[in-house]
C-alpha cells in the first residue's frame, strides 16, 4: 500500500513563480517533478493565475457562483431564525 503524502503548502508568490516558469517555456512535467507537485494542482494554478492573476478559488468565482454562495448563506440564516421563532411560539403558547 502506498503511503499518503505529507500535505505541502505554497504561498501565492511561489505559485505565481512556478506558473511563470511554465509560461516562459519550462516543461510542465519537469516543474511537477522538480517541485513534487500533483499535476491537477499545478494545472489549476496555471488556469487560475493566467485567467485572473490569483490562484485562490474565491478570486476565480463567477458572479453567479458568488451570488449562489451568498443566497445559500442567507437561506441558512433565515432557516435558523425561523426555527428560533417556532421555538419561541411554542414557549409562549404554553403560558
Amino acid at each position: 500500500m502506498t503511503e499518503k503524502r505529507a500535505r505541502r503548502t505554497y504561498s501565492e508568490e511561489q505559485k505565481k513563480q512556478l506558473v511563470e516558469l511554465f509560461n516562459r517555456g519550462k516543461p510542465r512535467g519537469e516543474i511537477i517533478r522538480e517541485y513534487d507537485l500533483t499535476a491537477s494542482a499545478f494545472d489549476k494554478w496555471v488556469k487560475r493565475i493566467n485567467t485572473t492573476g490569483s490562484s485562490r478559488e474565491k478570486d476565480n468565482r463567477t458572479v453567479e457562483e458568488q451570488e449562489l454562495i451568498q443566497l445559500r448563506k442567507e437561506n441558512q440564516q433565515l432557516r435558523m431564525e425561523n426555527d428560533v421563532l417556532k421555538q419561541a411560539a411554542l414557549i409562549f403558547a404554553r403560558k
